[in-house]
């Protein structure tokens, strides 16, 4: 159906085009709308076969062990190696940005107060002092009005309303620090593909997070390990960070045929005038800037200017980026490997070329790269 349409569009610009003479109005409507269907681009074109066992379900040990695919961006050329290839793929003068979020231990197993029924909250973000965004399931255990209880009473959530998308507001009631009782008693929040609880939640953070806020790691910085940063730094690559606190929203199914149908939910970042002054001089003396993950992307592509530089900056961010996008502030990226079909492929797609990224995606498959959270990374230049 959609070729017939395609093809009764092109036949009509066709004709608009003989009649230009006499109708250029119309004519230059029909290019408009010629371009229009040149441009589009399907959520289908993002689809790769993954094979299951391919899903890496726990972390590498060391942190830096794991696997690098390196992707030329301008020739599609593609080099297998370890991570700490970085070392030789890095220059002096380079600028590495990290992104310092810490992930909240966000998901809370408890029960309603009252009947017992077992519920759990996923803690999304917070909307004022003690009221929080959360997920909850199942949601009829969740209605305005009722009190959930975690941690044998440690902590309660009195459920305020239901927002969009089914999420709730719940005010939390409790004695002491609320972050100490998160530690306590709640769980990481990894994603639904990872089959089983982390011994130590300290994997699921990178070894520079320092900003608690997120809902998921940024995972791409769970490649680096203290001693690496070190030898990045002697070889004279600068690092700055930028605090941009993960929310579910980024990881949402992208549901539209068409992908600019749609939405991103927003997500708050912050860069400081220390860490914007070491990006603006990299870029002065014609250093590269380079982003770990797709989280440190956006947030430099939220706030970059047309002419690439940077300026200290808080608030929230929706951007989606996708094959057509214009990039103001990157040189390089490393990054995991994404799901097929998200945002976060389509981002790599406009960052390194949509054949060039879905030819390295059919590479890693073949070599047998581990992929999503835990799995092996590409660096792309």
């Amino acid at each position: 159906m959609q070729q017939s349409v395609d093809k009764f569009i092109y036949i009509l610009y066709h004709y608009w085009v003989c009649m230009s003479n006499h109708f250029p109005t119309f004519c230059m409507f029909g290019k408009s709308i010629l371009k229009a269907v040149e441009n589009r681009m399907l959520r289908s074109e993002f689809y790769y076969d993954l094979p299951e066992e391919l899903i890496a379900q726990e972390p590498i040990e060391p942190r830096d062990a794991s696997r690098l695919l390196h992707l030329d961006r301008k020739t599609g050329a593609v080099k297998d190696g370890t991570f700490r290839d970085i070392l030789h793929i890095l220059r002096p003068g380079d600028c590495l940005v990290l992104n310092d979020s810490r992930v909240m231990p966000a998901r809370l197993y408890g029960n309603r107060k009252g009947t017992g029924a077992a519920v759990e909250l996923l803690l999304l973000r917070q909307r004022e002092l003690d009221v929080w965004e959360v997920l909850a399931g199942p949601g009829k255990k969740a209605k305005p009005g009722n009190v959930l209880v975690f941690g044998e009473g440690l902590l309660e959530a009195e459920v305020l309303e239901v927002i969009e998308d089914g999420n709730r507001l719940v005010r939390f009631h409790y004695d002491g620090s609320f972050f100490d009782i998160l530690d306590r008693i709640g769980q990481m929040p990894l994603p639904h593909y990872i089959k089983r609880q982390l011994e130590n939640k300290e994997r699921y953070q990178t070894v520079y997070a320092r900003e608690t806020g997120s809902a998921a790691a940024p995972t791409a910085g769970l490649h680096f390990t203290p001693q690496l940063l070190d030898e990045v730094r002697k070889m004279g690559v600068d690092t700055a960070f930028v605090t941009l606190h993960v929310g579910l929203g980024t990881f949402r199914p992208v549901k539209e045929d068409e992908i600019t149908a749609h939405k991103m939910h927003s997500e708050h970042y912050a860069l400081n005038a220390e860490n914007a002054d070491i990006i603006n001089r990299t870029k002065a003396r014609g250093g590269r800037v380079i982003a770990v993950g797709t989280t440190s992307c956006r947030t430099l592509e939220s706030i970059g200017m047309t002419d690439g530089k940077i300026l200290p900056s808080e608030g929230w961010t929706d951007i989606f980026i996708y094959p057509g996008y214009t990039f103001k502030v990157l040189d390089g990226l490393i990054t995991n490997f994404h799901l097929p079909e998200s945002t976060l492929i389509m981002l790599v797609s406009a960052f390194a070329g949509y054949d060039h990224t879905m030819a390295a995606y059919r590479h890693a498959v073949e070599e047998r790269y581990r992929f999503f959270s835990f799995g092996d990374a590409m660096f792309i230049l």
